[in-house]
């Protein structure tokens, strides 16, 4: 049996590049290129784009689904100063805080030591359980939902019930069991409050906050 240490084995060196701003410029550079955002209105074209370099799939912009004026009305929005609210901390980890316009809180409450037993007393997951504590930030937020159906779910029934309405919903969870459902009905029951989503299973929490981080920032 033959052993070896760190000392026996040479070292390798790998030639890529690690200037930060370099691999940006050359990711956007090969994004665009890949791209067809022929399909996109103008608004939305850095939301495609950032959603394809968080997926690294060009053709993830044909699932897009969006209202009219859905992309200015969340940079309004952020630039005015309204709060993020997220449905887990994936999403919140994602979003470049640099970039936010105005030092916008991102919030996130499915840790709230509350979620647990309200959770139990209405029979729904915490990440249903966790909007309920959205309704102080509601009113002009914009909403980035990456993970939980039922969190996009129960946003649309606050809405319905009169509860404040976010500016935006940045719709895009993940999965086989209501994740297609959920965005649809984000689709049909928003309840005039302009979105963005994800059609079909794709989703998570990265795109979230890519769709975070193309509103952000000033259109390309």
């Amino acid at each position: 049996m033959v052993t070896t240490t760190p000392t026996d084995s040479k070292a390798v060196r790998f030639n890529y590049i690690r200037d930060p701003a370099e691999i940006y410029r050359r990711s956007f550079a090969a994004v665009r290129e890949a791209a067809d955002l022929s399909g996109l209105a103008p608004e939305m074209e850095d939301v495609g784009l950032r959603l394809i370099h968080a997926s690294g799939m060009p053709k993830i912009v044909r699932e897009l689904a969006f209202s009219d004026g859905a992309a200015d009305v969340g940079r309004a929005a952020l630039a005015a100063g309204a709060p993020v609210l997220v449905d887990v901390e994936m999403v919140a980890a994602g979003i470049i805080r640099d970039r936010l316009p105005a030092a916008n809180r991102v919030i996130c409450t499915l840790g709230d030591a509350a979620v647990a037993a309200l959770a139990r007393e209405y029979a729904t997951t915490h990440s249903a359980a966790a909007v309920e504590f959205w309704k102080p930030h509601l009113a002009g937020s914009v909403v980035a939902i990456g993970t939980a159906p039922t969190a996009l779910y129960r946003l649309l029934e606050l809405i319905g019930e009169g509860a404040d309405k976010p500016a935006l919903v940045l719709g895009f969870p993940v999965g086989f069991i209501g994740a297609v459902e959920s965005k649809q009905a984000l689709s049909e029951h928003a309840g005039g409050v302009p979105f963005i989503t994800l059609h079909g299973r794709l989703g998570g929490s990265a795109l979230a906050a890519a769709a975070v981080n193309a509103l952000a920032g000033e259109r390309s």
